[in-house]
């Protein structure tokens, strides 16, 4: 039977160098992000008393989060809490209205015509982008300004082209992609927990 000692060495390495990169990250989130995130919640509370709704956009793993944040605000996330669905809308599920857009118009129009099509003033667009260069988010970030939406970008790098289209860019303070991931899914929980709480709580 082969030895895998060294392989298993090797493995056990990476998988403590890899928590211990993102539970520093983490830290780097507190640090940077801390007065960011906590104008999100202010901002996602107002739209939200407002009787206004969300809409979210991202591309491969961002589109994930996107969905998943999307989920939390309609079903629930605390279970001791009781409480109405919240209106918010992921852009990345439809597959009929991405395979037309993208056939009609090009890929990278297909979050604008969404945004378009469902997006009022005063409603919320939040493009996930760990690289803030996708134009797909960038153009619906466009898009939702000519309607008087509110916009946050949910962005990783520097935030790229993307930090100057929005109103808020909360920028994780990586250039690693799994990392940023794993960043900008702990600001969602952490925002969207918050507006739950002071809504419901």
């Amino acid at each position: 039977m082969k030895d895998h000692t060294l392989s298993k060495t090797y493995r056990h390495k990476f998988i403590s160098d890899s928590l211990q990169a993102s539970s520093e990250i983490k830290l780097k989130i507190l640090e940077y992000c801390l007065q960011d995130i906590d104008h999100a919640i202010t901002m996602l509370i107002d739209v939200l008393k407002s009787g206004k709704k969300v809409l979210l956009c991202g591309n491969g793993g961002s589109a994930a989060d996107a969905q998943h944040l999307a989920a939390e605000f309609v079903i629930r996330l605390s279970p001791r809490i009781q409480r109405r669905g919240l209106p918010a809308i992921a852009l990345t599920t439809d597959t009929s209205i991405l395979t037309a857009g993208s056939n009609d118009f090009g890929y990278n129009e297909v979050f604008a015509r969404a945004v378009e099509a469902l997006g009022v003033e005063g409603d919320l667009l939040i493009g996930i982008s760990t690289s803030g260069t996708s134009e797909s988010v960038n153009k619906a970030f466009h898009k939702a300004r000519s309607l008087k939406m509110k916009t946050i970008g949910l962005l990783g790098k520097d935030g790229g082209t993307s930090k100057e289209l929005v109103d808020l860019a909360i920028i994780v303070p990586s250039n690693d992609t799994q990392r940023i991931q794993e960043g900008q899914i702990t600001i969602g929980h952490i925002i969207f927990q918050a507006v739950e709480e002071e809504l419901f709580g």
